[in-house]
C-alpha cells in the first residue's frame, strides 16, 4: 500500500457522500416539482395568457432552478415564491425580447384538433388576455400573486408610478371591455 492510498480512499468516501447528498437534493427537487407543478402551470397560464406558453415558461424556469436547487433551498425561505418570481422575470424578459412584430406573408396554418381552453369564453379572462403584456403582468402580480406596488416595481425593474399607471390603464381597459361584453350579451 502506498502513501497515497489513504488519500484515495478518503477521496472515494467524500465522493460517495457527495453523490448521496446530490441524490437527496435531486429527490427533494422532484418532490417539490410534483407538489408545486399544478399551481405553477396555472400561474404560468395567467402570466402568459396561453396554457402552452405557460407550460413552456414553467419548464424553462424549473430547468434553470433544478441546477441550483441546493442554493434555492439554503438561501431562500420560500422556494415556491422564488420560482414564481423567476417565472415573472423570465416572462418579462421574453416579452421584452419579442416585443417587435414579425410580419409574415401568409398566416400560419391552424390545427382543427387543438385542445380548447377552458377559459376561452370567460369574459374576464378574454378581457385580461387582450391587455398588453406589461399591463397583464402587473395585474397578475398584483391580484393573483398579491404583491404590493413596491414589490411589483422591484420585480419588473420599473418605477412605482409606472406600476400605478399600468394598473390604472389595465383596470380602465378591463372595465370598458367587460361593459362592451355585457352590452353585446344583453342586446
Amino acid at each position: 500500500m502506498t502513501a497515497a492510498a489513504p488519500l484515495v480512499a478518503g477521496d472515494a468516501k467524500a465522493w460517495a457522500a457527495g453523490e448521496q447528498v446530490e441524490a437527496v437534493r435531486h429527490a427533494d427537487f422532484a418532490d417539490f416539482v410534483r407538489a408545486a407543478l399544478p399551481g405553477l402551470l396555472r400561474y404560468g397560464h395567467a402570466l402568459t395568457g396561453n396554457p402552452h406558453d405557460g407550460a413552456d415558461l414553467v419548464q424553462t424556469v424549473l430547468e434553470k432552478i433544478g441546477t441550483r436547487w441546493s442554493y434555492v433551498c439554503e438561501k431562500t425561505g420560500d422556494p415556491i415564491a422564488y420560482v414564481r418570481r423567476s417565472m415573472a422575470n423570465a416572462h418579462i424578459s421574453r416579452w421584452r425580447r419579442t416585443r417587435r412584430e414579425n410580419l409574415v406573408a401568409d398566416p400560419p396554418e391552424t390545427s382543427s384538433c387543438a385542445p380548447k381552453d377552458p377559459f376561452e369564453h370567460e369574459p374576464l379572462w378574454q378581457a385580461l388576455r387582450a391587455l398588453p403584456p406589461r399591463q397583464r403582468t402587473v395585474m397578475v402580480l398584483r391580484y393573483y400573486e398579491g404583491l404590493s406596488e413596491v414589490e411589483i416595481a422591484d420585480t419588473l425593474g420599473i418605477s412605482r408610478g409606472t406600476v400605478k399607471s399600468q394598473a390604472s390603464k389595465a383596470i380602465a381597459s378591463l372595465r370598458v371591455k367587460l361593459k362592451q361584453q355585457d352590452g353585446s350579451e344583453a342586446g
